[in-house]
Formats: C-alpha cells, sequence, structure tokens
C-alpha cells in the first residue's frame, strides 16, 4: 500500500511514516470487515486481497520483461482490490443461495424406485436462521422425496438455543415415505461446553426426536424390506473422546447384501474400507466442496479427505460428497457453492 500515490503525498515521501500510514490503513480496513462479518471472514479477505496482489505484481513484472512496459502502482491496487471485491462478491452469492444437484443411479438389485434427499453442513446461524432453514425445508418438502438424509453438521457452536429448536420443527414438517434419518456430524456434538450455545448434545438429539427425525449412531434399519439405511457415528467425536466406531466390517456383518445398502458417514474419510464392503452407496458432507478457490483439494492433498466432492464410483461403491446447505463461520464460497442433493435410484 504504501507505494500508492495518494500514501506519498500524504506523508511527503517520509519512507517510515508511510510504512505506519498504511499498516495502519490496513489494521482499519480489515478490524471493519471483523466487526461487521467476523474476525475469520476478515481473514479470508486479506489473504484474497494478498493472493490478487500477488498475481497483479506478477502479471505486470511479466508485462514490463516482454513488453517493457511500466504502470503506475495505483494500477495494481485498483485491479487487486476490484478483483477481490469481484471473487468475494461471487462467493457471498454462492454461499447464501442454495441450489439443486440431482443424480441419477442404478442398481441391479431389487429396488423400487426411490427419490433421497440428501443435505449435509447446515449450520445453522452461518448463512441463514431458523427462520431461513425452514423455507429450505419447504422447497425439498415440495420435491416429494422418499426419504430425506442429513450427513451431519446440522448445527454448530454458533447456533443458538431458539434457531436449534425452530430447524427441528422445521424438519418435522416435511412428509416422506420413509422419513429423516440423521447421523452426528463433528460440529454437532460442539466444541464448547454447552452453556456456550445454550443446549447440549442431548437436548439436540432429543428435539430431534421429537421432530419424528432418526438418529443412527452405529445403527443400521431396514426398510419396506428393500434397502438398508446405516448410519455411522462420526469419526472425529470419537478420536475426541478416545473411542472406536465400529467399523464398516462389523455393521453390515448381520445384514442381507442382496439388499440395497445405502451408508450415511459425515466425513469421507474411510472409502477404502467402504468399497470393499460391497456396500451400493455412502452419502457424506464436511468437506463443503473444498469451499475456497484454489484450495478446494487441500483435504485431499493432507490426507484429511479421500473426495472433496461430487459421485465417485468405486468396487461398484457409489460414493456421493455434498458441498452443504451452509458452511461453518466462513460466509463465502469461492470454489463450490451451497446445495442439496436430490437422488434418483432405479433398477437397472
Amino acid at each position: 500500500l504504501y507505494k500508492l500515490s495518494f500514501i506519498n503525498s500524504v506523508c511527503k515521501s517520509n519512507n517510515r511514516l508511510k510504512f505506519i500510514v498504511s499498516f495502519l490503513l490496513a489494521l482499519i480496513t480489515f478490524a471493519i470487515i471483523g466487526k461487521i462479518i467476523s474476525p475469520v471472514n476478515s481473514v479470508i479477505c486479506i489473504i484474497y486481497f494478498t493472493m490478487y496482489w500477488l498475481i497483479c505484481d506478477v502479471a505486470f513484472w511479466l508485462i514490463k520483461k516482454i513488453f517493457k512496459k511500466t504502470y503506475n502502482e495505483n494500477i495494481k491496487g485498483i485491479m487487486a482490490v476490484c478483483a477481490s471485491i469481484f471473487s468475494l462478491g461471487i462467493g457471498w452469492y454462492l454461499a447464501h443461495n442454495v441450489w439443486q444437484t440431482d443424480y441419477n443411479l442404478v442398481t441391479q438389485k431389487n429396488i423400487q424406485d426411490l427419490k433421497i434427499i440428501m443435505f449435509a453442513d447446515s449450520h445453522i446461524g452461518t448463512t441463514f436462521s431458523g427462520d431461513g432453514f425452514a423455507k429450505h425445508m419447504e422447497t425439498i418438502n415440495n420435491q416429494n422425496p422418499d426419504i430425506v438424509i442429513i450427513a451431519g453438521d446440522f448445527v454448530d457452536d454458533s447456533t443458538n438455543r431458539e434457531d436449534m429448536i425452530k430447524s427441528c420443527k422445521a424438519l418435522g414438517n416435511i412428509k416422506s415415505k420413509y422419513g429423516i434419518y440423521f447421523v452426528l456430524g463433528n460440529h454437532d456434538r460442539g466444541y464448547y461446553k454447552s452453556d456456550y450455545r445454550g443446549f447440549s448434545l442431548d437436548e439436540l438429539i432429543a428435539e430431534l426426536k421429537k421432530n419424528n427425525v432418526i438418529v443412527l449412531r452405529d445403527e443400521a434399519v431396514l426398510l419396506d424390506n428393500l434397502f438398508y439405511i446405516i448410519g455411522r457415528q462420526d469419526a472425529s467425536s470419537y478420536r475426541r473422546n478416545s473411542k472406536q466406531r465400529k467399523s464398516m466390517s462389523e455393521l453390515i456383518a448381520n445384514l442381507d447384501d442382496s439388499k440395497y445398502m445405502i451408508v450415511i458417514d459425515h466425513q469421507p474419510t474411510d472409502t477404502i474400507n467402504q468399497a470393499n464392503s460391497k456396500v451400493d452407496l455412502v452419502l457424506s458432507g464436511h468437506t463443503h466442496g473444498g469451499q475456497l478457490f484454489p484450495f478446494n483439494k487441500v483435504g485431499e492433498w493432507i490426507g484429511a479427505n479421500d473426495i472433496t466432492y461430487g459421485l465417485k464410483n468405486t468396487n461398484k461403491t457409489n460414493f456421493i460428497v455434498t458441498s452443504g446447505i451452509s458452511d461453518w463461520e466462513i460466509k463465502f464460497k469461492t470454489g463450490t457453492k451451497s446445495e442439496y442433493v436430490v437422488i434418483n435410484v432405479g433398477n437397472k
């Protein structure tokens, strides 16, 4: 910033004063953003502003080397600011609006046409309140689903009790043939004491059950004698308590493998074992679809996730990972969009 002409004119070419003024200008700007949105989102803005300014620096350096042309520092600054605002503006829109994503799957197993609606990572309170969540559930209900699946991170530490109760009631208004099935995500349990958000995990589960949501914790349910819903405990919640969740082989040991098997597992981190167990469909969230460009695949690169987003088939097992209907704390999605997923399963 200290290279910009208006800083020079204010500071009369005093290098130390230019540095101090530039530093304070940056600090005040991002403090205001942090106050309006949140400190975490202010950091995201800093990252994008820095990234685009570096890109502009490299681009103008190449222009100077190749075409022997030089440009005023103000142009670089204006371009970096405009690119950041444009990118983050699109990211805000993609995070705060929800799209429908469709998948059509076929199986040789005996199953009637099945319409599944799945969503994950609502993190109530980030991009919508309990009332906003209720409107999204109205949209889902209008789809006439056969079954609704929630793949974890329904709430967050920032979710208040009122919004949690409103959201559970909204789920209770959904009409579906087989009901609503839910598994815990790493944020549902909460990372702080229950008085921080005003409700405990047990109270959350009680409210879900009161609204006819079926909570599965390393359990399997056979529906209509046609297909199984297998709900897994979240991997991270068990790691925090130094416990082991059931393995896939344990979960399906007494199940009839001639029937269609649907696994709900919040984190896509056990895909090898799930594919080897030859279950038919695994539904996950957690990754937020990579969330921020160009860091989308970082989770896969460091081994935190096996799949970042979309449909993948391994050993006859279909894996679908959703980008989530919202996201944790960060109010931008520059590498994906918010969504719920409609999955149509039919006979081959």
